[in-house]
């Protein structure tokens, strides 16, 4: 059996280092499905990624980004199969309500789209094995895994934040509240800010905050507009430097559990909720004392997913990605990064500290990607060790060294806003020599006049 699947593959191509290397990718990614599976029910008592994914080939989807999977995998498709993946999809989902109305199946709004969706990236797999071949097959299965990676990457996000309530009962909000007098109390300045303006910029940045994944499917689909034509992906896109950050990012959150000012010194989202567990009722408009601090328990419910701020890496990862568009799009994604920051610090969801790692994290991740897909060498070695390095440095320094960065806040502010951008400085001069130089055209030399 083995001789045939040689004979059949090649085996030759086992043994590159990039066929090697995408078999062990999908064997860890498996790998990590399954436990995180098996996590969600001993911790949570729930279904993980894997049941939930399943289950929604029939159930009512969860809100989500099956039709941003869609868009994606589309990318890959011609115009008249896009037309037709598309409607395809809609009309699925038009028999899934009607089936539901008809059994009187009760659906939030919010949960009546998205079966669709997934049905025709899962039957757009079946015709890639059954009826594509060679470069066609490896194109479609590549669309389609696009799509499936990023519904599968908000599962898996879920299910991490699942797994931090339930295992952190301890919370490290002192710590962060304390280093954060050295940049000022940044999130209980913006907070009184935010609620200055009233609910015209409360509802702008609530809902920058909770579109980040259109932005970032806005600029993928500009990355990737030729795919279609030239019937390849081009080495390095947003959609995996998106993944990366959500994947590193939860084992951080596990390393450094925090849950925020709102929750750690305010009333929590639901105005109420989070007063019980609260070290004190401060926030916004009282920072909190300077004080020794120590870890606090708090409630199994909240996630730990604020060191670093992985809104602030994916924002600044768009606006990385969104340099080389047209004007528009550069503009939009300054405006996402920027309004990002202001929603994760006027919300209360975010301490000033958790942005600057959240960049040198951003940048870190992007350097690495950037460094394998033209090489490795000593540019790129120095580059992501330097960025690792300020990275754990900023989180022992939050750490260990709170107390000494909040007594001397013009020493220790200025020395962590350096370090972020020394990282951003390190990263824009290394990338721009990567970058290929124009060679100018040859000119032919002027023959002299003959008299």
């Amino acid at each position: 059996m083995f001789s045939r699947v040689k004979r059949r593959i090649g085996f030759a191509t086992w043994r590159q280092p990039r066929a090697i290397l995408w078999v062990v990718a999908g064997v860890v990614t498996l790998g990590m499905l399954i436990a995180l599976e098996i996590a969600a029910r001993r911790y949570g008592g729930q279904p993980g990624p894997i049941t939930t994914q399943a289950q929604e080939v029939v159930l009512a989807p969860k809100p989500g980004p099956l039709y941003a999977g869609l868009a994606l995998m589309m990318v890959v498709l011609t115009w008249r199969q896009r037309f037709i993946a598309a409607g395809a999809a809609i009309g699925i989902d038009v028999v899934f309500v009607l089936v539901r109305w008809a059994v009187d199946v009760k659906v939030a709004a919010d949960h009546l789209f998205g079966n669709g969706a997934l049905w025709v990236m899962l039957g757009c797999a079946v015709i890639a094995v059954t009826r594509r071949t060679g470069r066609e097959r490896a194109l479609l299965l590549k669309g389609v895994g696009l799509g499936l990676l990023l519904v599968a990457g908000r599962k898996t996000g879920d299910t991490w934040l699942l797994i931090t309530s339930k295992t952190r009962p301890a919370v490290l909000d002192p710590y962060l509240a304390t280093a954060d007098h050295a940049l000022g109390d940044p999130s209980w300045v913006a907070g009184r800010i935010l609620k200055a303006t009233g609910p015209i910029g409360t509802h702008l940045l609530d809902w920058v905050y909770g579109e980040l994944a259109v932005a970032a499917i806005v600029v993928t689909l500009y990355q990737l507009r030729h795919v279609g034509v030239e019937r390849r992906f081009p080495r390095h896109h947003l959609v995996r430097t998106f993944l990366v950050i959500g994947l590193l990012g939860p084992a951080i959150y596990m390393i450094f559990p925090v849950v925020g000012p709102i929750f750690a010194y305010g009333p929590g989202t639901s105005g109420t909720g989070g007063v019980e567990w609260a070290v004190a009722n401060l926030w916004p408009h009282t920072p909190p004392p300077l004080a020794v601090p120590h870890p606090v328990s708090y409630d199994a419910i909240t996630p730990r997913n604020c060191m670093p701020s992985l809104h602030t890496a994916w924002a600044t990862a768009i606006f990385i990605h969104s340099r080389k568009g047209p004007r528009m799009l550069r503009f939009a994604g300054t405006f996402w990064l920027v309004a990002t920051l202001g929603a994760t610090l006027g919300f209360g969801y975010h301490y000033g500290v958790d942005l600057l790692a959240g960049v040198v994290f951003a940048l870190t991740i992007e350097a690495g990607l950037r460094a394998f897909d033209r090489g490795w060498d000593r540019s790129a070695i120095q580059l992501v060790t330097y960025g690792s390095t300020v990275f754990a440095a900023l989180l022992v320094a939050y750490r260990y060294l709170p107390v000494e960065m909040a007594e001397h806040p013009w020493v220790s502010g200025p020395l962590l806003l350096l370090a972020m951008a020394s990282v951003i400085y390190g990263y824009v001069r290394t990338t721009k020599a990567w970058e290929p130089k124009a060679v100018p055209a040859w000119q032919p030399e002027p023959q002299p006049e003959l008299v």
